[in-house]
């Protein structure tokens, strides 16, 4: 096996502060797409699907299972999912969206407005993807041993927590945007065609074949980003501001657990 890369950040270091930072019932995983299948081959472990799945099912076999698993095409059950990565679909037929007119919305014209706002990876530039905890990237190799983006399940009270450890330096708002169903392409199909930090509430197809759960979402965004957020999540807790959030009663006086953070006499 090559030598992994001296300058690619401890990844396993990464997901286990995140993971304790943010109280995470599964740890963060990471997707590389591959410009070829014979790829695949290099990576140690890797598992191929035995079935047709969705491509959901193939993200919670890495997330829940802590599987490394390498898809092509046909290992996906529709143009749906393989659109998404890249892998397929995006032709007429795809962007027609007769498939979906009576099932999710009311007319071809509704499905077919659902598939031009969808965010999608381009199709034809890649064969494979990788999927694997994020922890396991750096014993792929050089040249595999950093994914291109890295996600992770959270309740949406750990999730607001990173975005403000996101937001702590270099502040920008985010802006995301919720397709409804198909909902992977707010999370991974957005952050592996824009490489920014993309939230997403996971749809019906996620929690029903990829066993999210009610109350989590999902975060997709660059290694670097955690890395950032992680350092802002540092900062706020030296100002006591931590999670999860303790809970301080509705009826107090609030000054008292304000002056904890704020500067005298702001509060």
């Amino acid at each position: 096996m090559t030598a992994a890369n001296p300058s690619t950040p401890n990844l396993a270091s990464l997901a286990d502060e995140l993971e304790r930072t943010l109280k995470l019932r599964t740890p963060p995983f990471g997707m590389k797409l591959l410009a070829s299948a014979e790829s695949l081959k290099a990576i140690p472990k890797l598992r191929r699907p035995q079935a047709v799945h969705t491509m959901d099912q193939i993200v919670a076999q890495a997330a829940r299972l802590g599987w490394t698993l390498g898809v092509t095409a046909g290992d996906l059950v529709g143009d749906q999912c393989r659109a998404v990565v890249g892998l397929g679909g995006q032709d007429a037929a795809w962007y027609a969206g007769q498939p979906m007119a009576g099932v999710w919305f009311a007319t071809v014209e509704d499905s077919a407005r659902h598939q031009a706002a969808m965010e999608v990876v381009p199709v034809g530039r890649h064969e494979a993807l990788v999927v694997a905890s994020l922890a396991k990237w750096g014993g792929f190799g050089a040249g595999q041993d950093e994914p291109d983006i890295a996600l992770f399940y959270a309740t949406p009270g750990a999730m607001i927590y990173f975005i403000n450890g996101l937001q702590w330096s270099g502040y920008q708002r985010f802006d995301w945007s919720v397709v409804g169903e198909s909902s992977c392409a707010d999370s991974w199909g957005r952050a592996l065609k824009t490489r920014q930090p993309s939230l997403s509430i996971p749809c019906f197809a996620e929690r029903r074949y990829g066993g999210v759960l009610d109350d989590e979402m999902l975060m997709a965004l660059p290694v670097a980003d955690i890395a950032k957020a992680l350092a802002g999540m540092r900062a706020l807790a030296k100002n006591g501001l931590r999670y999860p959030f303790a809970q301080y009663g509705i009826q107090q006086d609030v000054r008292a657990g304000m002056g904890v953070s704020y500067p005298k006499g702001s509060a």
